[in-house]
């Protein structure tokens, strides 16, 4: 494996697309098939109990989400250890926006006049899969010896500010009338 020229925080370089890269992308896809099977097995087992459309099709966007969130962390991403502050709440920020960014495909494409047009969702859920790996890889599944997960993602985007060093410098100022 050869050196990007980056610091344990991914700063100082650009990102290659090494072997494990592309394989962390594949573990990705195989989660993202089984919870979509997963997910489209409630649904339609739901619209059999009668549940109708909303409540089944919840419950399998839900038991999807909760496995891929598990998969992902343990088997795609590598975050064996326990819960980091927020990741769950970051996992549905990054799911809320992925699916956004679907939907203004889907509605721009009905817009223009392409109405239930199955190549317009192919390329909204190719958007949502990009989309929910980089913010899962980015912001999501943040290293785990990283004390702040925030301020590991953002340290790995070019231009960031350091957040590590923003938060030393605003703990280490005491505060006005501070007893020192």
């Amino acid at each position: 494996r050869r050196s990007t020229g980056c610091n344990r925080n991914g700063v100082g370089g650009m990102r290659s697309a090494l072997p494990s890269d592309v394989s962390r992308m594949l573990r990705f896809g195989a989660v993202g098939l089984l919870n979509t099977a997963l997910g489209y097995t409630l649904i339609l087992a739901g619209l059999a109990l009668g549940l109708g459309d909303i409540v089944s099709n919840a419950a399998g966007y839900a038991a999807g989400l909760t496995l891929g969130f598990f998969l992902n962390r343990r088997w795609t991403f590598a975050r064996a250890g326990g819960f980091r502050p927020g990741a769950v709440a970051r996992y549905a920020m990054t799911f809320v926006v992925a699916y956004g960014a679907n939907l203004g495909i889907v509605i721009a494409a009905m817009s223009a006049g392409f109405i239930e047009n199955p190549f317009v969702h192919l390329a909204g859920n190719c958007l949502y899969s990009v989309i929910f790996y980089f913010g899962s890889a980015r912001f999501v599944f943040v290293g785990a010896d990283d004390p702040d997960a925030f301020a590991a993602t953002s340290a790995k985007w070019p231009g960031s500010r350091d957040m590590n060093q923003a938060t030393a410098v605003v703990t280490a100022t005491p505060s006005p009338g501070a007893v020192t």
